[in-house]
């Protein structure tokens, strides 16, 4: 089977989303081993770049990773993002606004998370739960979420122009794998601390988490900050098409290392 690129896992603008057509136990065309390699060659590959990204200090890179609960958010940062210098990687986890947060614009505490220039920003969670969650609740109205909507594409037209990068992550598992997963962290003691009611709770709104999604996922995915679907049941799947996805993004800079100030070839070190 011939590998596919992770191109065409891409939403276009004005496409219509169905989840369903998107297989989450995707193996891209890949076999465990050929990807393990792979994703590690790209971890080695990432560091490089993000070495140029940072000396050059002109792009910053965020990466929104979204998906329903046990799709591998914080395992994505740990496996795919190892390697990579500390002093310019940032993640921010996105949970329940504080009552500070709540007496301000619902983009407000997402503004002040952003990356720097030369830095990789990682949002764990994101603005993208102020039209999830909150309509799922019923907390704002399907007019409320078209136009928050339109306010974040505006907002991340706004950063892609002043040089912030926008990558944006659907980690997609299917209903029996997040069962799998809960289980999993019910059997294993070392991993009880995980489960939380809530999670059940937002799994028994499965199909309305999946409806929000689509809608939010054919809105926003604009040509500046586009939206890709990862296929996120097999987790070297997942880390293979995540780490692929962050180098075509930092090569596509074609950035270069700033030319010195001093004429180097001049200078003597004292012994």
């Amino acid at each position: 089977m011939a590998k596919k690129s992770v191109d065409a896992l891409r939403i276009r603008p004005g496409d219509t989303v169905r989840l369903s057509k998107y297989d989450p136990n995707d193996d891209m065309g890949w076999d465990r081993d050929a990807a393990d390699l792979r994703t590690r060659q790209n971890r080695v590959r990432m560091a490089e770049l993000h070495d140029l990204l940072f000396a050059a200090n002109s792009h910053a890179l965020l990466v929104v990773l979204q998906g329903m609960d046990t799709c591998g958010k914080d395992g994505t940062v740990r496996h795919v993002l190892t390697g990579l210098n500390p002093q310019g990687c940032r993640v921010r986890p996105f949970k329940q606004p504080t009552s500070t947060e709540l007496d301000h614009d619902y983009l407000w505490r997402i503004h002040q998370a952003l990356p720097a220039r030369g830095e990789i920003g990682v949002f764990n969670r994101s603005h993208y739960e102020d039209v999830l969650v909150t309509r799922v609740l019923g907390l704002v109205s399907d007019k409320v979420a078209e136009e928050r909507f339109e306010q974040i594409n505006a907002w991340e037209r706004y950063l892609t122009e002043n040089n912030v990068v926008v990558l944006k992550l659907f980690l997609h598992i299917s209903k029996d794998e997040q069962r799998e997963r809960l289980q999993a962290r019910l059997d294993d003691p070392s991993k009880n601390w995980k489960f939380s009611e809530s999670d059940l709770e937002a799994r028994a709104k499965w199909n309305d988490y999946q409806a929000a999604y689509a809608d939010l996922l054919a809105a926003c995915s604009t040509k500046q900050a586009p939206w890709y679907v990862v296929p996120a049941n097999r987790k070297w799947v997942r880390n293979l098409v995540v780490s692929e996805l962050i180098v075509d993004v930092l090569r596509s800079l074609k950035l270069k290392y700033p030319k010195p100030k001093l004429d180097v070839s001049k200078i003597v070190i004292p012994k």
